[in-house]
């Protein structure tokens, strides 16, 4: 199996008739992942396509083989960018941990997707946003997710509280630098670029060193 990801149509046979909200043609994108070459999608992308298939719905595949903590792959985004130009209507994929890498990345993508009118369907999981039950599952999800950024927003506050009761500054370190070098190159005219270069500065920070040194020279000849 080829190491890239890849998308593709694949029309599907009408299959018996459906419960669901959407109708026989509509798109669906199936999404397959695997962590190593040797492993192969089709072992998720079989049963997905018989799902599919079964609806007559017309099946855009889309496939990585990456980890899963990746948040950018290149058939997740292939799929995102069908989904948000309205080629795709529905998502299937295997189980929750092929698509997202977090209940937090989870949230997210089913957020945006139903601001767009597309369902997600997780088949080995039994979740489908098409109906109440499965739009229940994500509201719990999203607070659950939302209660996990509050501790950690929560844990943080109270750990910068700590380290600055200790005393501790907090911030990056400044970088250390010659002033008497800074001041002489400016003497020599040398341009910011070049005061940057050999100073290991970025432009913007040599110019705020270099205008806080042009502030301290009257000081110090008095």
């Amino acid at each position: 199996m080829p190491a890239q990801s890849f998308a593709h149509r694949r029309p599907t046979a009408t299959g018996g008739p459906t419960a669901r909200p959407l109708g026989a043609g509509a798109n669906a994108g199936l999404y397959g992942r695997v962590s190593t070459t040797d492993q192969n999608t089709d072992n998720q992308l079989v049963p997905l396509r018989a799902f599919a298939s079964a609806r007559g719905w017309t099946v855009i595949e889309f496939t990585d083989v990456a980890s899963g903590a990746r948040e950018r792959r290149p058939g997740l985004d292939e799929l995102l960018n069908a989904v948000r130009s309205r080629k795709v209507d529905i998502v299937i994929c295997a189980k929750l941990d092929r698509l997202a890498r977090s209940t937090h990345h989870l949230v997210t993508l089913a957020k945006e997707w139903e601001a767009l009118g597309v369902d997600l369907i997780v088949l080995d999981q039994a979740i489908d946003t098409t109906t109440p039950t499965g739009r229940l599952l994500f509201h719990v999800l999203a607070a659950i997710a939302e209660f996990e950024r509050d501790l950690i927003r929560e844990r943080v506050k109270a750990g910068l509280a700590r380290a600055k009761a200790k005393g501790v500054k907090l911030g990056r370190r400044p970088k250390l630098f010659s002033q008497e070098r800074l001041a002489e190159l400016r003497r020599d005219g040398a341009s910011i670029g070049r005061i940057a270069r050999e100073l290991h500065l970025s432009r913007a920070t040599a110019r705020r060193r270099l205008h806080q040194v042009l502030l301290d020279l009257p000081a110090a000849r008095t």
